[in-house]
């Protein structure tokens, strides 16, 4: 689904929120990708890279960057996906909630998140987005000013769904 949670899914075209999402399995089920330990091919071809929590600092290491000269303290993300084609690494967080709670709030520090990202890879000239993965709970009226605020802060969520294309990957032919 789009930001907003309007439109339609077809499973061959996006990432599907399924309680947990891991972008890994995902690819390496989809027509012509393969996952390679972090590098995902696509008809043989490296695409792009992926990463969870703390083999995004690997990532960083081998590209020379000292995290702890840049930030204060670590940022451990979900899913992240270095995507070659546009220079960009898209960070994935999942959030699924069923009753009020933390979640609600873990929300409201994308903004913050995102300008962490953007200083880690500034001197790697690499663009950064922040992309929240949530579960219908948060379609709930109470959440329509927090969505707006993502929004605003040029982050962005979808609804149970994430389309390959959004991502720059190529989207297999069934």
């Amino acid at each position: 689904m789009k930001k907003g949670g309007v439109g339609g899914g077809n499973t061959i075209t996006g990432l599907i929120y399924e309680g947990k999402v891991d972008l890994s399995t995902y690819l390496s089920q989809q027509n012509g990708y393969e996952v390679k330990g972090s590098e995902v091919f696509y008809k043989g071809n490296v695409v792009a890279y992926v990463f969870k929590k703390h083999e995004f600092y690997s990532f960083l290491s081998r590209n020379g960057v000292d995290w702890k000269k840049i930030i204060s303290r670590q940022l451990l993300p979900d899913n992240c996906i270095y995507v070659i084609v546009n220079n960009t690494l898209y960070i994935i967080e999942v959030k699924t909630q069923n009753v009020g709670g933390s979640v609600d709030e873990k929300l409201q520090t994308c903004d913050f998140k995102r300008q962490q990202y953007i200083k880690l890879l500034s001197q790697l000239n690499i663009e950064v987005e922040y992309i929240y993965i949530l579960s219908s709970w948060f379609k709930k009226p109470i959440y329509k000013d927090v969505l707006n605020y993502i929004i605003s802060v040029k982050c962005q969520y979808y609804f149970e769904y994430i389309p390959l294309q959004k991502l720059g990957l190529p989207v297999p032919v069934q």
